[in-house]
């Protein structure tokens, strides 16, 4: 893992003040604890203090704090249960946040922001490795549709910005991330955390079977949360014409990934002996797969000079001392 000897924004103007929203949630948090190691200024709101879908309160909050740098890491999230249930809270939700805090930043002056979003994004059909320019080529996995349209308009939200104010708003799209804070939810959770908790259980009860949704046979990508953060400023923080040089006006995203993918029934296997089950796994493929393959091309970061660095079985031992930790405070919604 490297910046390439790129000079952070924190070095070039040590009192520059970011605002993390989401901060509360796993990716959020990773970026908040990284902002405060590296001794940057940092302000929050949690949800109850700010409801980033409520567009004067948005506003009332940009105008009297003006923050030098906005990351938006906060989000309605879950997993195709979730997804396939709750498609309008999906891209209403989203869509406000991304309309509010875009707008209300770029009212308030501010120049620099991140935005973070979801490789959901690509169609159902598409070549893999995923690249960039897949981007609105083809028709979107229906199990996530909604959530992926609001994702988009993020994308597009922000390259509208840059191109009519002249802002520099950048996106970075992460494959799915797992580690410390992940929503550990039976039903509404991803699907590595929701293994994990899974097969806990299952190995806690000394049950002879655990059984997962679809057949096994997709393949994904995880990309561990503190890389993620590590990525995700890195990219804020390249200066302008190393971020121009690497991207287009109109496809200003960027992959982030490890590269690397797993089949879900290897996922399982891996996770079988981290929690410590013995017992038999199989496959309910009356349950749906999803999208088949979700492989992102990290060509483009890499030429930047980041690579991810923590690998999938050393990610999950660590995801699961967290979860075993924290098991009395996971969240039930």
């Amino acid at each position: 893992m490297t910046n390439g000897g790129i000079p952070t924004m924190s070095a070039r103007n040590d009192r520059l003040k970011y605002f993390v929203a989401g901060h509360r949630g796993m990716v959020g948090g990773a970026i908040l604890r990284r902002l405060q190691a590296r001794g940057d200024q940092v302000i929050t709101r949690s949800h109850t203090e700010l409801d980033l879908t409520d567009q004067v309160a948005v506003r009332a909050f940009m105008q009297s704090e003006r923050p030098d740098v906005v990351i938006l890491a906060a989000a309605k999230v879950g997993g195709i249960h979730a997804n396939n249930t709750y498609p309008a809270q999906f891209i209403y939700e989203n869509l406000m946040i991304e309309a509010n805090v875009i707008h209300q930043a770029h009212a308030a002056g501010v120049q620099r922001l991140l935005f973070l979003g979801s490789s959901c994004i690509y169609p159902r059909a598409v070549a893999q490795p995923m690249r960039e320019n897949a981007l609105l080529t083809g028709v979107l996995e229906q199990t996530n549709e909604a959530y992926a349209i609001a994702k988009i308009a993020g994308i597009k939200l922000c390259e509208s910005y840059n191109r009519q104010y002249g802002t520099d708003y950048r996106s970075v799209m992460p494959t799915n991330l797992y580690g410390a804070g992940d929503n550990f939810h039976h039903q509404n959770s991803h699907v590595l955390p929701a293994l994990i908790r899974r097969f806990h259980e299952a190995a806690q009860s000394g049950a002879d079977e655990v059984v997962i949704w679809g057949s096994g046979t997709p393949m994904r990508e995880f990309l561990h949360v503190d890389d993620m953060a590590e990525a995700s400023l890195f990219v804020l923080d390249l200066d302008a014409a190393t971020y121009a040089a690497n991207t287009q006006p109109m496809l200003s995203h960027i992959n982030v990934g490890t590269g690397r993918d797993v089949t879900i029934a290897a996922l399982a296997r891996i996770i079988a002996d981290v929690t410590g089950f013995q017992g038999r796994v199989s496959f309910d493929t009356s349950k749906p797969d999803g999208t088949m393959r979700k492989l992102m091309d990290v060509s483009r970061l890499a030429a930047m000079g980041w690579t991810a660095g923590v690998d999938l079985p050393t990610g999950i031992e660590e995801t699961y001392r967290w979860f075993l930790e924290n098991a009395a405070d996971l969240r039930e919604a």
